[in-house]
C-alpha cells in the first residue's frame, strides 16, 4: 500500500462553535425568548441537560408555545431540533407534548427532531418516587427541595447509581430490557414499600413508544461531530434550569440534578470545550425564585407582590407563585464566573417602569463585614445582609421601545450599571412577551 506525501493539517480548523444560552440565576429568566430570537437564523437547536421540568414559553404570530423537553428550535421548520444525552427523557411527557403543540399548529416535526441513543429514560415509577421522596423529605425534615415531581432527580440518581435505562437500551431487544425495567421496579418496591407500579402496561405503552421514536434516534457524538465538522452550520445549545440550581454551584441542596452552567453542554452533547462559541447569559431586571432555598435579595413586602404580579411570576411547569425580590449582581457575578458570559440578555425591564426607586444588590455582607465569594452553606447564605445601591425609577412606560435611544435615560443608567459592575455587555434589554419587545444592543 503506497502512501501519497502526507499534507500538514491546519492547526485552527476546529469546527462550527456553539452558541449557548444558559439562563443566570434560579430560572425563568426568559431563556425560551432569546432561544427563539436566536433560532430563527440556526441550523440545529440543542438541549443538553435537565427534563421536562424544564419550561420554556415562546410566543410566535399571538400563539404561545410551552416546551418542557422539545428545544424551542422546534417550531423552526429550517432547523434540525436535538436532544442529547444529558437529557432525561419521559416518553409520554414528550408525546403529550408533542400532540399539544401540534393542535396549535407544529407541523412536520418528525422530520426534524433527532434524539440521542445515550439519552437516559424517564419512567412512570421515577415520578412517583420522586412525589414519595418530596413527602418523606418534608416529614423527616420538615421541608421538601421543592421539585417539580416529574421524576428528574431520581432519574439521575439512577444514572449515577448505574442502574438506569437508556433509549439505545429501549431500541435493542426489548425482552431483556423489559427484564431490566422489572428488576429496577423491585428494587425500587424494596426502598419505597408504598410504591405501586403496574409494569406490564408501563411496558406496553413503551413498546409503543420505541417504535414512533425509532425513526429519529441517533448516535449523539456522531450527530454532533458531523454538525459541527461538516459545512458551515449556526448551532444554537439552549441550557434549561439556571446557574443557581446547577447540582455543583447551585443553593444545593435547593437545586436541580444536572449541571445547567457550561461544562454541562460538553458532557449532555459529547462535544469539546474549543467548540464552544458564545455565551449568552439571560438574566431578567430583578430577580426570581421558585420553591425553597435561599433568596437575599427577597422583597416580601409590597415590592415583591408588585414584581410578582406585573411580572405574571407564575411557574410554567408547576404553575406556583415565583418569589421576588431586586436584581442581584453577586449572582450575576458568580454565574458569570463560571459560565464566563460573552455577552447578557436582561429581560422583563418593563416590570420596573412603576417603581419610584429600584435596588441593586451589589455586596453580601456577613457580621457587617463583606464577603468577596457567594457562599456554598445554606445556613451562612440565610444570615448575608445585602447592600444595595438605589436608582431613581423611570417611570416611564419602555414597552414600545424597540432601540436603546428609546429607553428614558434612567432606564439607560440602570442598565449601564449592571453591565459595569458584572463586566460583561448586555447585548439584548427585553421589554415585553413578544419577539419584537427584544432591543438588540449590537
Amino acid at each position: 500500500m503506497k502512501h501519497s506525501a502526507a499534507v500538514k493539517r491546519a492547526r485552527n480548523d476546529s469546527g462550527n462553535k456553539v452558541s449557548v444560552v444558559l439562563g443566570a440565576q434560579w430560572g425563568d429568566e426568559g431563556k425560551g425568548k432569546v432561544v427563539d430570537l436566536l433560532a430563527t437564523e440556526s441550523d440545529v437547536v440543542c438541549r443538553c441537560q435537565g427534563g421536562n421540568n424544564a419550561g420554556h414559553t415562546v410566543v410566535v404570530d399571538e400563539e404561545e408555545y410551552d416546551f418542557h423537553l422539545l428545544p424551542s428550535g422546534i417550531i423552526n421548520t429550517k432547523c434540525t431540533s436535538f436532544i442529547g444525552n444529558g437529557v432525561v427523557i419521559h416518553l409520554p411527557g414528550l408525546f403529550e407534548e408533542i400532540d399539544k403543540n401540534e393542535k396549535k399548529g407544529l407541523k412536520g416535526w418528525d422530520k426534524r427532531l433527532v434524539i440521542s441513543d445515550r439519552a437516559h429514560i424517564v419512567f412512570d415509577f421515577h415520578q412517583a418516587v420522586d412525589g414519595l421522596q418530596e413527602v418523606q423529605r418534608q416529614a423527616q425534615e420538615g421541608q421538601n427541595i421543592g421539585t417539580t415531581k416529574k421524576g428528574i432527580g431520581p432519574t439521575y440518581a439512577c444514572k449515577a447509581s448505574r442502574t438506569g435505562l437508556r433509549i439505545c437500551d429501549l431500541m435493542a431487544d426489548f425482552s431483556e430490557f423489559s427484564t431490566r425495567v422489572k428488576n429496577l421496579v423491585l428494587q425500587y418496591q424494596s426502598m419505597y414499600p408504598a410504591l405501586k407500579v403496574d409494569v406490564e402496561s408501563e411496558l406496553k405503552k413503551l413498546k409503543d413508544y420505541a417504535e414512533r421514536i425509532r425513526p429519529l434516534v441517533r448516535d449523539g457524538v456522531y450527530f454532533m461531530y458531523d454538525a459541527i465538522h461538516g459545512p458551515l452550520k449556526k448551532i444554537l445549545v439552549e441550557g434549561a434550569n439556571a446557574a443557581l440550581l446547577d447540582i455543583d454551584f447551585g443553593t444545593y441542596p435547593f437545586v436541580t440534578s444536572s449541571n445547567c452552567t457550561v461544562g454541562g453542554v460538553c458532557t449532555g452533547l459529547g462535544i469539546p470545550p474549543a467548540n464552544i462559541g458564545e455565551v449568552y447569559g439571560v438574566s431578567k431586571a430583578y430577580t426570581t425564585r421558585v420553591g425553597i432555598g435561599a433568596f437575599p435579595t427577597e422583597q416580601l413586602n409590597a415590592v415583591g407582590e408588585l414584581l410578582q404580579t406585573r411580572g405574571h411570576e407564575v411557574g410554567v411547569t408547576t404553575g406556583r407563585k415565583r418569589r421576588c425580590g431586586w436584581l442581584d449582581l453577586v449572582i450575576l457575578k458568580y454565574a458569570h464566573m463560571i459560565n464566563g458570559f460573552t455577552a447578557i440578555a436582561l429581560t422583563k425591564l418593563d416590570i420596573l417602569d412603576v417603581l419610584d426607586e429600584i435596588k441593586v444588590g451589589v455586596a453580601y455582607k456577613i457580621n457587617g463585614k463583606r464577603v468577596p465569594y457567594f457562599p456554598a452553606n445554606m445556613e451562612v447564605l440565610q444570615k448575608v445582609e445585602v447592600e444595595y445601591e438605589t436608582f431613581p425609577g423611570w417611570k416611564t412606560d419602555t414597552s414600545a421601545a424597540r432601540k436603546w435611544s428609546d429607553l428614558p435615560p434612567k432606564a439607560q443608567n440602570y442598565i449601564r450599571f449592571v453591565e459595569n459592575r458584572i463586566g460583561v455587555p448586555i447585548k439584548w434589554v427585553g421589554v415585553g412577551k413578544s419577539r419584537e419587545c427584544m432591543i438588540q444592543m449590537f
